[in-house]
């Protein structure tokens, strides 16, 4: 990856309410990221979970995040997304690894030389915010199996 393209920094919530900055606070050494835009690409995240959370846990210092990215917006709406989102989530260690960014967009956007916002971006970043690998969309077993090879270099 270009030496340009790097993870700015943001700080927000997850749905249990724990605030992070990002990228210091990714807990991995490697951190697969899904990054979605819109609420339908959510099935595209769930589709690639099956794969990573096993591959998360036999692969040492790697973790994965779900960064819905929704524009900057007042907090008596923030609070109503992020009820919905943990309400709508019996998951406890999924609601530890969503955090909801509330940003400006356009400029997030550059800096990770993302240019469409109706695919979901899967990312693996390290703990600097360097972006190591990346693609689009749903899972397939030759992306896995490139995310795969990608977290082992």
């Amino acid at each position: 990856m270009a030496d340009s393209v790097k993870f700015p920094t943001v700080t927000s919530d997850n749905l249990e309410r724990t605030s992070f900055t990002l990228p210091r606070d990714f807990a991995g050494e490697r951190n697969v990221v899904f990054i979605a835009f819109l609420q339908k690409q959510q099935k595209d995240v769930d589709s690639w979970v099956p794969f990573v959370k096993p591959l998360v846990g036999r692969t040492p210092g790697t973790e994965f995040y779900e960064l819905p990215t929704i524009k900057r917006m007042v907090a008596p709406m923030r609070w109503m997304i992020n009820n919905g989102m943990r309400g709508g989530i019996d998951d406890l260690g999924a609601r530890e690894r969503t955090i909801t960014l509330y940003i400006d967009k356009t400029p997030f956007k550059r800096s990770l030389a993302i240019t469409d916002e109706n695919v979901l971006h899967v990312l693996i970043i390290d703990r600097e915010g360097q972006v190591l690998w990346r693609t689009t969309g749903p899972f397939s077993a030759a992306r896995g199996a490139e995310l795969e090879a990608a977290l082992k270099r």
